[in-house]
């Protein structure tokens, strides 16, 4: 009876181990270790700030060089993607990807995939607007953890596998970083950026599309304005799902670059900074009146500087810098001009 007892005293204290969280090895951010945080669906998550063994076993499995997905979209394929696999250069040399025309990059956000707004939203515009190819990263393996942790972890290594596959492309095609635009939304707004950092800030184009706010303020691997060759970041949900401090070589703050008009929920200012970006793909407009500051744009107090820039658009401003403001209606056409 003795031994019976020590035993299941032993199978016990063996379960409540396994029980016990991972241990915690690094904080977020200043603030609570468990918060809730809204996806871009409008879903809400209690999300783990803090870095655990956990996480980094996790970390250690995913693989973005094998788990990542490239699929190619252009006007012959609008609709149905060609999937691209780096290494196989039969599969590129067959596909309708053309080496003479600009490339579009696409990485979508947290707990995403390619099938999210973001993609659906951005790829007709763009083939309606230009002649291009546009690649749609699907790096979901590494965007659906609820440990902010865990997924920064994984943007970051995702970031590094994309600007490999990018370099790997154009070894095989002759193309240039001159001809690509990166474009992020969310957590894939840091990693446009790192992959631009990783491929030499040649890139000509980066787009941040309200970059991620926690766990990236104190993180040196958040989108930097030296990036790419012209970057700009377009900010509508700062503070809650967005970064609220400029990133970029231009930082555009819609709105004051919180609340949107026509929206009712933070997932909906979140999602705005795609659809104004698609709107200006297409038509132009969205006059920004340049501010002082980020504080002064978020104020709204941005009439004494009398510079002018458009947001978005198609090609880069080579050589525009600065903070800019302006006004947007509640539904399409967003622009006021």
């Amino acid at each position: 009876m003795a031994i019976f007892k020590y035993t299941a005293l032993l199978v016990l204290f063996a379960g409540t181990c396994l029980a016990l969280p991972s241990p915690a090895l690094q904080k977020l951010d200043d603030g609570f270790r468990y918060q809730y945080a809204e996806d871009s669906a409008g879903n809400i998550h209690l999300v783990d700030t803090w870095l655990t063994l956990d996480d980094v076993a996790a970390a250690a499995r995913y693989d973005p060089a094998r788990s990542n997905v490239y699929h190619l979209f252009t006007r012959n394929n609008p609709t149905v993607s060609q999937p691209l696999l780096m290494g196989n250069a039969g599969v590129l040399a067959s596909s309708n990807y053309r080496s003479n025309r600009r490339t579009i990059v696409l990485l979508h956000g947290w707990r995403n995939s390619a099938t999210s707004d973001f993609n659906t939203v951005l790829i007709p515009a763009f083939l309606a607007a230009e002649d291009v190819n546009i690649i749609v990263v699907d790096w979901s393996a590494g965007a659906s953890s609820l440990s902010y942790r865990l997924v920064i972890a994984n943007t970051i290594a995702s970031g590094r596998a994309v600007a490999d596959f990018i370099s790997w492309i154009n070894q095989q095609t002759q193309a240039s970083l001159v001809q690509y635009h990166i474009v992020g939304h969310g957590f894939g707004g840091h990693q446009a950026g790192i992959i631009g950092r990783n491929l030499g800030g040649q890139v000509a184009y980066i787009t941040g599309l309200d970059p991620a706010l926690l766990g990236w303020v104190n993180n040196i691997n958040r989108f930097q304005p030296q990036d790419g060759r012209y970057t700009e970041v377009i900010h509508t949900n700062y503070g809650i799902n967005g970064y609220l401090g400029d990133l970029a070589q231009v930082d555009f703050y819609p709105n004051g670059g919180i609340s949107m008009p026509g929206c009712d929920s933070h997932a909906c200012d979140h999602a705005r900074s795609f659809f104004y970006f698609a709107e200006s793909l297409v038509s132009g407009g969205f006059t920004g009146r340049q501010c002082i500051n980020y504080y002064a744009a978020v104020l709204g107090m941005c009439d004494v500087l009398p510079g002018r820039l458009q947001m978005g658009g198609l090609r880069p401003k080579f050589g525009s810098a600065g903070v800019y403001l302006l006004e947007t209606n509640a539904a399409p056409p967003f622009s006021k001009g």
